[in-house]
């Protein structure tokens, strides 16, 4: 397999990339890696853990190499033993970002990734940007590449139906030059799917999740997934929020109050960014529950923690005899740890799904992620129990 990373730069991806290498030299074990459980035993014969290559588009720090800026987001975080970074020198100083777009990315992007370096700032039009990325992603794929969006979440656009509603409106907007309706995520995914390239949205942004790039997708034959990987306090929402439903208590209210530094932290700043990873965050309750009790879903930027991301959860509920009672939880986390193996596990679902001849949206894979398409299930028993099946039904 080869993996191409759209914001291989960020902490997520390299940390994903340095991953897998450790893995490699034995350097690690392969915890906190879905894929390797015993339930999913034979998909190495599909998806090998063991990828040829790693290839991605960033918006900054371009002259340097991933080796470089994982460096510096472990002298930030030290996240994992720099004795595993160091032995991973040689193989990640190889590895370059090609420059990307930051198109409709919001201020959050323009303003705290700065300097940006993005293909816009060239004069390009909008068919120029999508030709480009194209051709960097073609010199690099084979037919066992896989795609997948990790950079920084984008402002929510209004939804056009005329330009986001069908391939040909969509088309149509590239070639006269519609900057203001397309996003970066938008043409990372029209790129990839396009070219029948699987791809994930490990982001809230919109990107796979338009109608028009559904059709490319089944037209295709390519599997695609997202929206918003599921790593920290969803995730334990979405796996608490149900033994509230098993034994019939009523959620009067439910409070999540995060706090994040770090880049991520410091983009979701900007209220633009930061709308739409509330909406994906604060939906799931409801969406469990079959009602929504009074929800409030704050993030807060703060500079010391970096990647750690810390939740505060307050649940108010009513029991027998209308007595009301209390459930906290805090949580507490280093981001890139969490997000990264699930990076490595959706692209070998979806190389897999591609060789069983899978194409469209693969909700089965709906367990990784906080928005997931075309389902209403976000029980996470639930979600893990249809993986499972669909992977014994397919293998």
């Amino acid at each position: 397999m080869k993996l191409w990373l759209f914001g291989i730069y960020g902490i997520v991806g390299a940390t994903a990339i340095a991953g897998e290498r450790a893995i490699k030299r034995g350097l690690t074990d392969t915890t906190g890696l879905v894929s390797e459980l015993p339930v999913f035993k034979g998909l190495d014969k599909y998806s090998p853990l063991d990828f040829e290559d790693f290839g991605g588009h960033d918006i900054r720090a371009l002259d340097k190499n991933l080796y470089e800026e994982l460096f510096s987001h472990w002298e930030d975080n030290q996240h994992f033993d720099y004795r595993i970074l160091k032995q991973l020198k040689e193989d990640l100083e190889d590895i370059r970002a090609k420059k990307g777009t930051a198109l409709n990315c919001g201020e959050g992007v323009l303003q705290e990734l700065k300097p940006i370096e993005a293909l816009e700032n060239e004069g390009l039009t909008l068919e120029e940007i999508v030709s480009k990325i194209e051709k960097d992603i073609l010199e690099f794929a084979d037919d066992e590449t896989v795609a997948v969006n990790v950079a920084s979440t984008e402002p929510v656009i209004p939804f056009d139906e005329e330009i986001h509603g069908s391939l040909d409106g969509f088309e149509r907007a590239i070639k006269e030059n519609r900057k203001d309706i397309i996003s970066a995520s938008m043409i990372y995914a029209y790129v990839s799917l396009k070219n029948r390239i699987p791809f994930a949205n490990f982001t809230p942004s919109v990107s796979s999740s338009l109608p028009a790039l559904k059709e490319l997708a089944e037209r295709n034959n390519v599997p695609h997934a997202g929206n918003d990987g599921k790593t920290g306090e969803t995730l334990v929402k979405t796996t608490l929020a149900p033994m509230f439903a098993y034994r019939n208590l009523k959620v009067l209210g439910w409070m999540g109050y995060n706090i994040l530094g770090d880049l991520d932290g410091k983009v979701l700043s900007h209220e633009q960014n930061k709308r739409s990873k509330v909406e994906s965050k604060d939906k799931v309750i409801g969406k469990i529950l079959g009602y929504y009790p009074y929800t409030i879903t704050e993030i807060n930027y703060f500079p010391s923690l970096q990647d750690n991301k810390t939740a505060f959860d307050f649940i108010h509920y009513q029991g027998f005899l209308g007595a009301k009672m209390k459930f906290y939880f805090i949580w507490d986390a280093i981001d890139a740890i969490v997000a990264s193996p699930l990076v490595l596990d959706i692209a070998r679902f979806l190389n897999f799904a591609k060789k069983k001849g899978i194409k469209g949206v693969v909700k089965e894979l709906s367990f990784f992620f906080k928005s997931p398409m075309d389902t209403d299930i976000y029980n996470t028993h639930k979600q893990f129990s249809d993986l499972k099946e669909w992977y014994e039904v397919l293998k």
